[in-house]
């Protein structure tokens, strides 16, 4: 099956700009799909890294942008109550006739997202309990069948509005350490990092998949994907220093300590290329792309060499 490509929104980036309005979102959402994108994505966070909501903004793409997936780069479960949550996507799945995928993570330990999680009213200490047990309601509640649930939250009912997908969107989940590889093997339906090279990316995605497989479940039905930022410049030294400036003005740390974190590529269109096709050569299915510097002219770079990446 051929990698599939997808797009993410620059929501931080405009509000970092002092520009909020959601209609050029959209505008570069409807580009990108015309562009042949296979996926359209939108981060999440409320006062860490300030943006529009994902679930709102992608329910507006859907209803201009046919055919192409709907995906949150990453939503973060816990700030939300379940009940709600469950609603929400039911809803935006059924706006767009069940293109979602959730792509789901439990947030980093920094102290601007400790705070978020404060202002949200949420313990972040308990983040992943409350997310695995808010994915397990949701996906009960998908199911249109009466609920009785008593844990964390207190649930007796039945949600009205079902995902237009039976059982609800497919489950991504993010991160690399172990217990998230376990996580993304037993409990989801694909996985979606952003920090490795494509040999460590293999490597562990092989982990993930033997561990899916001791649980029951057939890996050949999990996704495997790739959050990547990319600089794209024929000018390499002029695209280095635009996307360690996006860096440190998007994360407010030194340049040099994201790159190490997240994988990201500056320089010239050839060596961009070269450096997709090694992931796809790795195995990757789904490769979500951010990126640093004019959109348009990115979204035509990897429209022109789409092909020959996808495979």
């Amino acid at each position: 099956m051929a990698t599939r490509i997808g797009y993410l929104l620059p929501t931080r980036e405009q509000v970092m700009a002092g520009r909020p309005e959601a209609a050029p979102l959209i505008a570069l959402a409807e580009r990108a799909a015309d562009l042949g994108f296979d996926s359209i994505w939108a981060g999440d966070s409320l006062l860490a890294r300030p943006r529009h909501d994902p679930l709102t903004l992608l329910a507006a793409v859907g209803g201009r942008v046919p055919r192409v997936e709907l995906g949150t780069a990453v939503l973060l479960p816990a700030l939300r109550n379940p009940v709600v949550l469950a609603q929400q996507v039911a809803t935006l799945d059924q706006i767009s006739e069940g293109r979602v995928i959730l792509g789901v993570g439990i947030a980093a330990d920094l102290p601007n997202i400790r705070a978020e999680f404060t202002a949200a009213g949420v313990p972040f200490e308990k983040r992943v309990g409350r997310l695995l047990e808010g994915v397990r309601l949701c996906r009960e509640l998908w199911t249109g069948a009466p609920v009785s649930w008593n844990g964390r939250w207190r649930v007796e009912g039945v949600l009205g509005v079902t995902p237009h997908r039976p059982g609800g969107p497919p489950l991504w989940i993010a991160g690399a350490l172990p217990a998230s590889l376990e996580r993304a093997g037993r409990h989801f339906d694909g996985w979606l990092p952003n920090g490795q090279d494509a040999k460590t990316w293999a490597e562990q995605w092989a982990q993930i998949k033997a561990m899916a497989r001791a649980a029951g479940r057939d890996p050949d039905k999990l996704t495997g994907a790739m959050y990547l930022t990319a600089a794209v410049e024929e000018n390499a030294a002029r695209a280095d220093e635009r996307l360690n400036a996006y860096m440190e003005q998007y994360y407010g740390q030194p340049a040099h300590v994201m790159r190490a974190r997240q994988m990201s590529f500056a320089g010239p269109a050839a060596g961009f290329e070269a450096w997709l096709q090694g992931y796809v050569a790795a195995g990757v299915n789904h490769i979500i792309l951010r990126f640093a510097g004019d959109h348009e002219r990115h979204l035509k770079t990897l429209a022109q060499m789409r092909a020959k990446i996808a495979g």
